[in-house]
């Protein structure tokens, strides 16, 4: 169907199919905010753990390297290089934990949302991204607006928590100004964790309501059309040469079932030739004979062979034979009419064992 299609018109859910195919394509729910989320505490936790032990070990580095440039001195042309070699490695070594905490919380957050899978797809260049007038569209789309609703909310949230952070930390920022400027940092770093602690928990019920929202929207896209709908049906019974084949594989199942249900029989009604019928009794369970088999012709023969190899009785009644062959089903109990005619069959047949 045509991507252009009346949105209005799409009201039936998605069938298994359908969504199916959209996340093989990599068209999944997101939540961004939960992606946000998930660097702030990254951030935090980087905050409390990790910032300090090593920011006072770059301290110490780069205050010994800023604070005797004059005991530096190069004798070959290799130190230059090997001094901003280890300024190098004494930054990576401050960062990298860093930088891998974030990513690992990044990754987390969408991982935790949907099932990871590769779809090359989802990253091929096209210039339908670049279109101005489809870019234009989403920006004005009720998606987009959710969008600004959410960013708003998101700094309002951050001028509320910081100016309450602020507030209660106004007499401490006052004392600060008297005492050792050597406690600065921590002070600094205590309000910072305060800050984004705030903005954290504020942030979690805007996560809780963006995951329920990305869900419900990502399901109304996926919505169908009666008319998708019923294209959908077809193209799953496929073309008339695999329904046919379909029917033929289903008809060799249940005649191998049928077949393996002759050993079990009581007794076989036949004529000498084209028709049997296997008639299955229990005298303390079952209300009249069941039918578990019948055929003609080449069926019929090979319900007789089977009757003999298992010796289960067959006794000949034409009559018998055609009319429960065409009045009743595989799997029947014999109407009322034949009770009299079968129960004679049945009874010669206990006599006989």
């Amino acid at each position: 169907m045509s991507e252009d299609q009346d949105p209005d018109s799409k009201t039936q859910e998605p069938t298994e199919k359908k969504v199916r195919d959209a996340l093989e394509k990599g068209n999944i729910p997101v939540s961004k905010e939960a992606s946000v989320l998930a660097s702030m505490l990254g951030l935090l936790l980087i905050l409390s753990f990790i910032a300090v032990d090593k920011a006072q070990g770059l301290v110490q580095f780069l205050k010994w390297f800023l604070d005797n440039p004059g005991e530096i001195s190069f004798v070959s042309a290799a130190e230059p290089l090997q001094l901003m070699s280890a300024v190098a490695f004494e930054l990576v070594w401050f960062l990298g934990p860093i930088v891998a905490l974030l990513i690992f919380f990044g990754l987390a957050s969408s991982f935790m949302q949907n099932t990871p899978r590769l779809v090359l797809d989802r990253i091929e260049p096209k210039l339908s991204k670049i279109s101005l007038k489809k870019g234009f569209g989403r920006l004005f789309s009720v998606n987009g607006a959710m969008e600004f609703v959410k960013s708003l909310f998101k700094l309002v949230t951050v001028i509320v928590v910081a100016a309450l952070v602020l507030k209660s930390q106004q007499a401490v920022a006052l004392t600060s100004m008297y005492s050792d400027p050597t406690q600065l940092p921590q002070l600094i770093l205590s309000v910072a964790m305060t800050l984004l602690s705030g903005i954290c928990v504020a942030t979690i019920f805007l996560v809780g309501f963006d995951l329920v929202l990305a869900r419900f929207q990502w399901r109304k896209n996926l919505r169908m059309s009666h008319q998708e709908l019923k294209d959908e049906f077809k193209q799953a019974e496929g073309d008339p040469l695999i329904k046919a084949r379909l029917r033929s594989l289903a008809r060799d199942r249940a005649r191998k079932r049928m077949m393996s249900s002759v050993q079990d029989a009581t007794v076989v009604v036949a004529n000498p030739t084209h028709f049997a019928v296997a008639l299955y009794y229990e005298r303390d369970g079952d209300q009249a004979p069941r039918v578990v088999a019948k055929g003609q012709d080449i069926i019929a023969l090979k319900i007789k062979e089977l009757a003999y190899i298992h010796d289960v009785p067959v006794v000949e009644d034409r009559q018998l034979a055609r009319s429960l062959y065409a009045a009743v089903e595989i799997d029947q109990s014999i109407p009322e009419e034949y009770y009299r005619a079968v129960a004679e069959i049945i009874s010669y047949v206990y006599l006989k064992r």
